[in-house]
């Protein structure tokens, strides 16, 4: 499954709006390198499942279960 850029966009802003407070730069930074790879032909599964722990970490508490139910969603989707 590939994101478009509109739904690259609509995935980020989704997540920014979830990230703690001064971690935003970072979060931009792996986001970007996912589009990257999406846009490239590039990304894989080992790709969402390194994303996971990597954004979890930069969320606020209590938006990682939210978070990981749409990440759970894409990912499930992933192989389609």
């Amino acid at each position: 499954m590939r994101m478009d850029k509109q739904g690259q966009e609509m995935f980020a802003q989704f997540i920014l709006q979830r990230v703690q407070e001064g971690k935003e730069d970072e979060a931009k930074a792996v986001l970007a390198d996912n589009f990257r790879k999406q846009d490239e032909g590039s990304f894989a599964k080992d790709d969402v499942e390194g994303f996971i722990p990597k954004m979890l970490s930069l969320l606020k508490p209590d938006k990682v279960a939210e978070v990981q139910a749409v990440v759970a969603q894409f990912s499930g989707n992933f192989n389609k």
